[in-house]
């Protein structure tokens, strides 16, 4: 039954993450002709933007060393975006000969954990994006921006606003045109993403810049989901099935999955675009690949019994 809530958007754009953020965490690598399967069924069951690889170093990330030949065999449409992440110069370079037209670019609000995913210093990340934004944006392509941690560490506890919001601007201030804010642990409440979002508003980063993406360690995830939408954020990422997690930060469990919010935005009377039946059957096929069944609540309910034990 569909029952709208006062002070939500119309429609809402899901930046599927389960090709690139998903897959990243398995442990074994994933073939290109399940990938390219899985993001053609993701499409078909109507996710317009798939973020589907990252151009990192092989041994940084093996499970996604396949990404140029993803690439070449993916469907193409006009209203498909694949974005990829792209860490550095090099990675763009490969991106920019691959002919892709937009990107992210991957920094943390804590010192710790840039160090750990990146090597560097917030200091020196930004530094090192810097270039990349810019001859990314000469070239035309679109570019995306994520802040890790914006909730909490694992090393270093809870992370205030008001680093978030610094990280945050000068990233932004490099020329990106999306802020996805990462709870990467998944320690965030509604309210604390509420102040957060009405932080970075008052400092010039208004909703309609944000995107949110949410691991559901705590179960919080949805109502996080449901906090930003009423703060006036209208992208959420979210992963098929429930994928993936961070590989640098131990603790970090899976992503929000796409299933469990287009089945609550339905119900909402929220617009998606996204046929629930054919996703959940996807995440369904991909978990038969993976040998384990989804952690997606919606997945498991609207599975056969005989798949979910």
């Amino acid at each position: 039954m569909r029952v709208p809530l006062s002070g939500l958007p119309a429609k809402v754009t899901i930046y599927e993450v389960g090709p690139r953020d998903g897959l990243q965490n398995e442990k074994a690598v994933v073939p290109v002709d399940v990938k390219s399967a899985f993001v053609t069924r993701l499409a078909d069951a109507g996710l317009r933007t798939i973020e589907t690889t990252s151009f990192v170093h092989p041994e940084w990330v093996p499970q996604l060393a396949d990404a140029e030949d993803l690439l070449d065999v993916l469907p193409r449409s006009p209203d498909l975006r694949y974005p990829v992440l792209v860490p550095n110069e090099k990675g763009l370079d490969r991106a920019l000969a691959n002919g892709v037209t937009e990107i992210a670019i991957f920094g943390s609000a804590t010192e710790t954990f840039a160090r750990r995913n990146l090597n560097r210093t917030v200091d020196e990340s930004i530094a090192m994006f810097a270039p990349v934004v810019e001859r990314a944006r000469a070239e035309g392509v679109w570019v995306r921006a994520y802040v890790s941690m914006v909730c909490g560490d694992p090393w270093e506890g809870d992370v205030p606003v008001e680093r978030v919001v610094s990280v945050a601007s000068r990233m932004m201030d490099l020329g990106c045109s999306q802020l996805s804010l990462g709870d990467t642990i998944g320690v965030g409440t509604p309210g604390h993403v509420t102040a957060l979002i009405e932080a970075l508003d008052a400092a010039g980063i208004g909703p309609d810049r944000l995107a949110v993406h949410f691991h559901d360690t705590y179960g919080q995830a949805l109502a996080n989901t449901l906090a930003a939408l009423r703060a006036g954020v209208t992208v959420v990422d979210a992963s098929a099935g429930g994928l993936g997690g961070c590989p640098f930060a131990g603790s970090a469990t899976g992503n929000l999955p796409t299933e469990d919010l287009v089945w609550m935005l339905n119900g909402l009377g929220v617009d998606t675009g996204v046929d629930l039946d054919k996703l959940v059957a996807t995440s369904r096929w991909m978990a038969s690949h993976l040998g384990r069944p989804s952690p997606s609540r919606v997945v498991q309910a609207l599975s056969p019994a005989s798949e979910t034990e």
